[in-house]
């Protein structure tokens, strides 16, 4: 695993990775490998354009790249609950092969410049996140939201089984704390103008406040979390009881 880039090559892959794909570097697109050239992921609707958010505008204006004619395996897509099979192909939709690294260190993590690549929460055995994975594509993972419910939330939560119990705030997805971070960095380097014309201790100040932004909604030191089976998780997203449980307290990061 490189600092700045978690590229790799086919090859590498094993079930139960969790791997994602620029689009134009403007966003990535998280799912789980299966094996045998498979992949696992949660969309809207089956379509990664089309949540509803000034995302759309950046994914379509920067030329997203998307397969002409979906591919045997994937013409099924275009339906269902939004977790789908797709082959690899059709996930990378011509991009490249990135692999989402869990248990980094927190100087490795706040080393990376943006969100949703690494966390630093441990996974899973990958018996455990293909199980879980196989489970969601059958039942479903709820409403798609670009904030609170993502395909990045999707991937995290079957290599950890952790999941935000409060409905109301961000959820696991690196990459949407980071959208969010960075202007409210910007917002609150802003006061120093009024005492300094320093623009290295102003940048500093955004730099120091969107890394800690970064580290305190990672889903490893969050401590709005709950682990959940994924039978027992589709049971209260049918019957609305989601709310109802409660967060694990803990004083380290969960494991």
């Amino acid at each position: 695993m490189g600092l700045l880039s978690n590229r790799i090559d086919k090859e590498s892959l094993k079930p139960g990775d969790h791997i994602y794909s620029w689009r134009a570097y403007v966003y990535a697109h998280h799912g789980i490998y299966i094996g045998d050239d498979k992949v696992i992921h949660f969309t809207r609707q089956g379509q990664e354009v089309g949540t509803g958010t000034v995302i759309d505008v950046l994914l379509v204006s920067s030329g997203t790249t998307r397969l002409p004619t979906p591919c045997p395996t994937c013409a099924s897509n275009e339906v269902g609950h939004g977790v789908v099979l797709s082959c690899l192909n059709c996930f990378l939709s011509g991009g490249n092969l990135y692999r989402f690294e869990y248990g980094v260190s927190p100087a490795l993590f706040l080393g990376k410049a943006r969100g949703g690549t690494c966390t630093l929460a441990v996974a899973d055995p990958d018996d455990v996140v293909i199980h879980r994975a196989k489970y969601l594509l059958e039942n479903g993972f709820g409403c798609y939201n670009v904030f609170k419910n993502n395909c990045e939330d999707f991937a995290i939560y079957c290599k950890t089984g952790l999941l935000v119990v409060d409905q109301g705030t961000m959820g696991q997805s690196g990459q949407a704390v980071s959208i969010i971070g960075g202007p409210l960095a910007a917002v609150l380097s802003t006061p120093l103008r009024l005492v300094t014309t320093n623009v290295y201790g102003m940048a500093a100040t955004a730099v120091t406040v969107y890394c800690a932004s970064r580290y305190a909604a990672d889903i490893g030191m969050r401590r709005d979390v709950v682990k959940i089976s994924a039978e027992d998780l589709t049971r209260r997203l049918a019957t609305g009881l989601l709310q109802v449980l409660e967060p694990q307290i803990s004083a380290t990061p969960v494991q």
